[in-house]
């Protein structure tokens, strides 16, 4: 595994629609693995594919509501349906430093397939609901800050951390 370099806005691959994935194959799992790590060394709670610029439909996603997050690959993902509405913080990893306020459904249903191209749905809500949904936004060419309400000021990103910290 190895990790990968985040693009940035600005670069051109974030702004276009990522391919399906037709291959389930030892490329994909390499590329899952190197996102995984990359996610992780970063402290993200999604990765998009094309963020390490690479334009197939593939991200993934960590639920952390539990003591260890777990992490979820989806593969094809397509958001099914949606419920609720919740109004909160964003930020990306392809954008730092930059946080906007970003409505998003409160739950979803994905359908997307694994690694190996078994079909699966999952059913997320709150956190794992509005990371999916950005993720997947990331592989139709969309970035979180043109949907922001507002952005954050660095006053209200510096009391949203320390709150974290606490």
């Amino acid at each position: 595994m190895g990790l990968r370099k985040i693009i940035r806005k600005g670069d051109i691959s974030l702004k276009k629609k990522s391919r399906t994935v037709t291959e389930f194959n030892a490329r994909l799992h390499i590329l899952l693995n190197d996102m995984l790590e990359t996610l992780k060394d970063a402290d993200g709670v999604g990765l998009a594919a094309p963020q390490v610029g690479v334009l197939r439909r593939a991200v993934i996603v960590a639920d952390i509501s539990g003591e260890e997050p777990k992490y979820i690959e989806l593969i094809n993902p397509e958001i099914v349906a949606e419920e609720g509405e919740q109004i909160g913080p964003e930020g990306c990893l392809s954008l730092p430093n930059i946080w906007g306020v970003v409505t998003r459904p409160e739950k979803v249903t994905v359908n997307a397939q694994d690694r190996y191209g078994e079909p699966f749905t999952l059913e997320a809500e709150e956190l794992l609901a509005r990371a999916c949904c950005h993720e997947i936004d990331h592989l139709n060419g969309v970035l979180f800050d043109e949907l922001a309400d507002r952005f954050l000021s660095e006053e209200e990103i510096r009391e949203m951390t320390e709150g974290e910290a606490e």
